[in-house]
This record gives C-alpha cells, structure tokens and sequence, in this order.
C-alpha cells in the first residue's frame, strides 16, 4: 500500500504508514535532513542525462523541488517543456477557471428535475457527468456509451486499468442494490369502530413562487428510505420523554442522532412505529416566531416542509443491505440484511405534528385516541450508476481520489444537497480540463468519482469500494469527499487527522477559513453520512469532507425537502454563488497539491497528539470490578482464533482447485461472502470452473462457519480503531470506538480490557516503526 490511515485495524495490527509520510514537528535539524536528502536523492535518480534531454517528468520535478521562481534548466526550456504548467503556475491557472457563471449554469442543469437513485432521471445525470468528463479531460467518446456492469470485466478493467494508462478515461459501473421507493402512505387519528377523525395530509405545498417546488412537489413523496412496509396503530408516544414504548406508535423530532437510529431504537424497545418531524425550535432565530415569512414568501421554515431521508442503521454497517461486505452484482447472492428496520415509520411537516399533540393533551377531545401509521413500498433490485474519470500522472499507481454524491433521491431536486456539492466538483473539472489542454500532467494520478444512492445508504461508493478493495488500499492516498457544499454561511471541515493542517493550510490560501470549533486546528473528526466512509472506515484511506453549512442566523435550509430547490439556493443559500466556487478552489488546490507533493503532507506529529487527546477525553474513570464480564476472555480470544482459522482453512480449500490471485480471487469473494452471505457468488459472479459438488459443500460450510464468527464480533464491517461513527449516533463520530463503547454502551470489562490491549499492541507498532531513527 502506498499510504493509508495509520489507525486501520486490518489484520492484528492496523495499517503502518510508510516512512515517506513521516512529517515530524520536534525538531528542525531532523526534518531539514530529511528534505536535503529526499532532494539530492530524487534529482540522482532522475539522472543528469535526462535534465540534458528536457524530459517532462525531470523539469516537474526540478520545479517543485527547488521553487517556483523561474529557476527552470535551460535543457526544459529548450525541449519546450517550459510551455507546460508546473506548481504555482498551475495553480494560479487552475484558480482563475471556476467562476460564478458557470457555477449557476451547472446547478441549473442538474437541480432544476427529480433524480431519484436509481430513476431515468437519475440515470441522465451519470450521463451528463460523463459527457463533463470527456469534453474537459479531452476523452474521445468511444461509439458506445462506456457503461459497464459492475463484476464484469470491462467494469473491472477501467479501474485496474488505471495504474498503467496513458490517456485520461472515463466510464459508468452500474451496480444492482435492493432500494425502495414509496406507494401509499396514511397518517390518521382513530376514533372508536376505527372511525377517522383526522387524517394528515401528507404532501408538501409550493405554487408558482418556486417553479420546480411547484411543479415537483409531490414527484418523490414524502418517505423513509429502506423503511418496511406496514400497517399498524397504537397509542400515540412522545418520543421526547422515556416511559413505556412496547406497543405505542413513536413521536419524536428531528437531530441529536441520525433518523434511523431514532427507529432503531424504537424497535428495540418495542414500539410498532414511528414518526419524525422538523420542529422549527431548533430553525435558530429565523422563525415566524421572529417576524419571518415561511418559505417560498420569505427565509422561515414552510410549515409543511418535510425531510425525507434513509432509515438504514448506519452504524451497523453502510451499503446494499443485502450484500454487506461484498459489492451488489446484479447476480449476487443476497441476506435479509441486519442494518434495516423491522417496523414502519414516516417523515411528516411541523404542521402535521402539531396536529397528532392533540391526542396527548390531558382533557382534549382526541387524548388517548389510536394513531394509525400506515406505509406501503416497493422494494426491489435497482439499478444505479457511478461515473468516474481519471487524469493519469507522472506515477501512475498513486491515486488521489475526488468524490460527491449526484442523486436527488428523497428530496426530489437538492440544490444544495448533493447537487452544490455536485457544482463545485464541475468547477474543478473544468479546472483540470483547462490545466490539461495546456499541457498540465500532475505527479499522481487523480481519479474523479460521482456517486449514485449515497442517500439510500452510501451505497454507491459503498459497492465499489467493497469491489475495488485491494486495489485502493494499494493505490489511494488520499480521499476528499464532497458533499453539500453550500447550505449556509460558516465554513467547516472535517478530516482524518493526518490531513488537519494540510485542509486548513489550503482554506487559508482561499480566504475562507471561518471553521467550526473542532480538534486544535478547527478540523473535526470524521464519523460517518457520507462517501468518505467505505474510504476511511473500512479501507483506511485518509480523507476529508467539508462546505458552508448554517448557522442559527442564516435563512431555514430545508434539509432534504422538495423546497431544496435552485430558487432558495439562488436567492438565500449562496447568492452570487460565491461559496460554491470558493469550495471549488479549495477542493482542486488539495487534490493539486496532494498529487503534486513529492513528500505527502501527512502530520503524523498531530496525529499522535489527536490520540492523545482522545485518551484525555475519554470515559476512562471507570470502576472494571463493578462492570460485568459478560464474555470471559478466554471465550473473547477464543472467537478470534477460531475465525482465523477457519479463513486460513477456506483459503487452502479454495486454492486446492483454483489459482489463487490478489485482484478478484476467489478467496477475495469467499471472505466477502464470509461476512454474512453465502457461497454461491462462486457459480454466478465469476467466470470459475465447475466445482465439484464435494468441493464446493466443503466451501459453503467453510463460509458459513465464517458467518457465525463475524456475527459475534464488534461492528465488524468497520475497521478502523481511532473513529467511527458512534453506535448511537450514525453521523458524529465515536474517537477511540471500540473500547469508549465497550465503556459507556456494552458496559463490558472483559471486552473493555481486549479493546485496550488491541489499541496498545497498534500503538506500540506504530511508535516503534515511525520513530526518528539517527542519521
């Protein structure tokens, strides 16, 4: 691997960052040496004959090594490579290209029409990305549309391919998740012999005011992503106060934690349903309350405005969940999947709400009255496409990855979620694209992804980092999502904390830097709700997430609401759309300069510190006699010796009959299906041999034995030792999660005391091998 988060629990000790990355702030005569010698070395290995004949790869380097003051051989000059754009240059080219203009042109192209996942709306989007890629990165578009099925082998080749071409390309995989999407859904208040005394409205109003509110209003109804169907009534409960829930229908509100850990909660204490609303205490101080007119009159909250989103259990596991851990072919053998609710629920408006209190006020005519929730779905396997472009380096198996999310799902247009964010990576292609016809080559490979579903679940990048798993952990160094990029007025960012200097160095060079208070340097950790995930939870790739979001004083943004629409965007999310291209400039100059640096700005010094602090902060003062040892540590170890095992066995069963490979092995599939699926991804997802019937029960019982292990450990989709996103939290995140939740949620000493031995045994390994040796 070339790079990678240095707190991964991959194997039995994590991931080792490479002595390459290694930025130490203790002293200045070490690192001075350091530099010294990393130059002397590069500029020998390149070779002085190669400076004579002007070679491209040698003036680069000569530029960035030793500055950008003109210093340039005269050999690059004469073999005309000073024609060529290199460090600052480049950068000032790059920064004059994206611009407001356009920034508006391209959210009118993709936030002006529903683009539900998985939809023909949906599907024109990947295309029009696609056509981006071609026009800017000069791609010659093949006779057929480069569209491929995920598992096959042009799906496979365009992205192994990617550390060996020449030429920029471009090309959708099309993966096959099991989605939902809604069909009859009633709210209503039953009176006795179930007679209606009230039934909600369901619909989210607009006229004419917002062209597309209006005209779209009901095109995706109001629903919970992955939610089940059913058809229940009970008491009314408000969710807000904790007494008895078995057998009660769930009120609660919007925040604290993510939704669907809201219904995931319910569920375990029995409750038969539940219903979320936006309560507009929680909108700051731009409320009718205050004086402001409700949107689309004015910048309050429309009192029918609703927010959709998914009800998947993020912090179980992301993704299709029918193939958790291995990616959704359209043939791949699927579970029921664990990370999903077991009773209905339903997004209403404020409006609404306020409607369904009346039956738990004392002495009203409708207290204690029987709600009645019903929800119908359909759920199916669905098509979804990812679009991805790649602008090939001077070394090509070093990856430096960009990523946004482009389906509108629940919210039908999402000018600001995803489709901001969305703008702001058109931007920085079009960037790229004018670098490129200049002749610009950055050092590494930059690889440009557009993700689908990433609202049902991160499902897009999800499913193809779980394909491509190998190939990024050799190849990506770094992953820099981006998802909305404006809703408000403050900036904020959040990364890995090898990259916290080096995202507010490059927001500082904008002029943008007003972060949110977060670690020492204003970055915050990254926990999950976006497509960094795959990237940093399970794969430990470094990565970044950031843009505008809202403050208390700002305009209502309508989170996931048909009002998200280019009209509010234009005229109270970012007028002028400024933002959007400030995001913009500040996503290409990292990727620029993470490509471009021959030492990867990786600050290990505040990483170590980042730990430190987690230590400091953490629920330590805990009495371990008085916690239960639920599991006795000879059982604990016992489990995790039991499950090596059994892979080490599967592997020499598997490779009795077939060549076993690193890229798309059989083994590789196995271990995926290991996780919770079945063996039959070997007959339908691969071209293998025919196995013996023998061989093959021999396998699936192998595999099975797999399941039941994995069953019995901590969330173990997610690898990662120093964050994750809180068991109870979904998108926040949980520092140090294995052992803070064995603490404060298992309340386990036996499972505590593992989880401390596991973070010494990779602390000690990774102090030992990144230590300053003497020179």
């Amino acid at each position: 691997m070339t790079a990678s988060e240095s707190i991964s629990d991959k194997g039995d000790w994590g991931t080792i960052p490479p002595p390459n990355v290694i930025r130490g702030t203790h002293s200045a005569r070490p690192k001075a040496i350091v530099v010294f010698i990393v130059k002397s070395l590069f500029l020998f290995i390149v070779g002085f004959s190669l400076l004579r004949n002007g070679s491209g790869l040698t003036c680069w380097a000569v530029d960035r090594l030793y500055g950008y003051n003109g210093m340039v051989p005269n050999a690059c000059r004469a073999s005309g490579d000073s024609g060529k754009l290199h460090g600052r240059q480049a950068e000032a080219v790059f920064l004059s290209v994206p611009n407001p203009a356009s920034a508006i042109a391209a959210s009118r192209q993709f936030a002006t029409k529903p683009h539900l996942a998985g939809s023909p709306g949906d599907l024109e989007t990947a295309q029009d990305f696609l056509k981006l890629l071609q026009d800017e990165l000069g791609i010659n578009p093949p006779s057929q549309v480069p569209m491929f099925e995920a598992g096959s082998p042009e799906s496979s080749e365009a992205t192994l391919s990617t550390t060996i071409r020449d030429d920029p390309h471009a090309w959708i995989d099309i993966y096959y998740p099991v989605m939902n999407t809604p069909l009859d859904r009633s709210l209503q208040i039953l009176g006795d012999n179930d007679t209606v005394l009230w039934e909600a409205d369901l619909v989210e109003y607009a006229d004419d005011t917002d062209p597309e509110a209006g005209k779209y209003n009901d095109a995706v109804p109001t629903f919970h992503g992955l939610s089940p169907a059913g058809d229940v009534n009970g008491t009314l409960l408000d969710g807000h106060y904790y007494i008895t829930v078995k057998n009660t229908i769930v009120l609660c509100r919007y925040g604290a934690i993510f939704r669907g850990l809201k219904v995931k909660g319910a569920q375990d204490l029995g409750a038969l349903g539940v219903l979320i609303y936006s309560d507009p205490r929680d909108d700051g101080t731009v409320t009718e309350a205050n004086g402001y007119a409700p949107y689309p009159n004015g910048p309050a909250r429309s009192p029918t405005s609703v927010q959709r989103g998914s009800v998947q259990f993020l912090s179980v596991y992301p993704g299709d969940p029918t193939t958790p851990g291995y990616p959704s072919y359209k043939n791949s053998t699927r579970t029921e999947g664990s990370n999903i609710p077991l009773i209905p629920s339903l997004p209403i408006s404020w409006a609404n709400a306020e409607n369904l209190t009346k039956s738990l006020r004392k002495g009203g005519p409708w207290e204690g009255k029987r709600v009645r929730l019903a929800n119908q779905v359909d759920t199916k396997v669905t098509p979804i496409w990812n679009t991805l472009g790649v602008i090939p380096g001077h070394i090509k198996d070093e990856v430096v990855m960009i990523g946004n999310h482009r389906d509108g799902n629940f919210f039908v247009m999402g000018a600001t979620d995803p489709s901001s964010g969305t703008v702001s990576v058109h931007e920085v292609v079009r960037g790229f694209g004018a670098l490129l016809r200049k002749g610009w080559k950055p050092l590494r490979t930059i690889m440009i992804a557009s993700w689908d579903a990433e609202e049902y679940g991160l499902i897009g990048s999800t499913e193809w980092g779980e394909d491509f798993t190998d190939w990024i952990n050799d190849h990506v160094i770094a992953y820099l999502n981006l998802d909305s990029s404006v809703s408000g007025s403050r900036l904020g960012a959040s990364s890995s904390p090898l990259l916290s200097h080096f995202v507010r160095a490059e927001a500082i060079a904008i002029r943008e830097s007003e972060y949110a208070a977060a670690d020492s340097v204003g970055v915050s950790p990254l926990g999950s709700g976006s497509d960094y995930t795959v990237f940093l939870q399970r794969v430990g790739v470094p990565s970044t997430n950031g843009g505008f979001g809202s403050t208390i004083h700002d305009p209502v943004y309508h989170y996931h609401s048909v009002y998200d629409s280019e009209r509010w965007q234009e005229l109270y999310g970012d007028p002028g759309f400024l933002r959007h291209v400030a995001v913009a400039k500040h996503l290409g100059l990292q990727a620029m300069r993470l490509s471009n640096a021959i030492v990867l700005p990786f600050n290990t010094t505040h990483y170590a510190r980042e730990l430190e602090v987690y230590l400091d902060s953490g629920p330590w003062d805990v009495d371990f006699q008085a916690l239960p040892p639920q599991m006795p540590n000879q059982k604990w170890n016992k489990e995790h010796k039991r499950q090596k095992k059994i892979k080490k066995k599967l592997r020499k069963i598997i490779c009795r009959f077939i060549i076993c490979k690193k890229e798309r092995s059989a083994y590789g599939m196995a271990t995926h299906a290991g996780f919770i699926g079945t063996l039959d991804l070997f007959t339908n997802s691969m071209d293998l041999p025919t196995l013996p019937g023998s061989l093959l029960r021999e396998i699936k019982k192998a595999v099975q034995r797999v399941q039941i292990a994995n069953k019995k450990l901590h969330r173990e989709w997610f690898k990662h030792l120093g964050v994750a996103p809180g068991k109870w939290l979904g998108y926040g995140a949980t520092t140090l999660p294995g052992l803070t939740e064995a603490l404060t949620i298992d309340q386990n000493s036996t499972l505590a005391r593992y989880e401390a031995m596991r973070l010494k045994q990779l602390i000690d390994k990774l102090a030992f091998t990144t230590r300053v040796r003497p020179l």
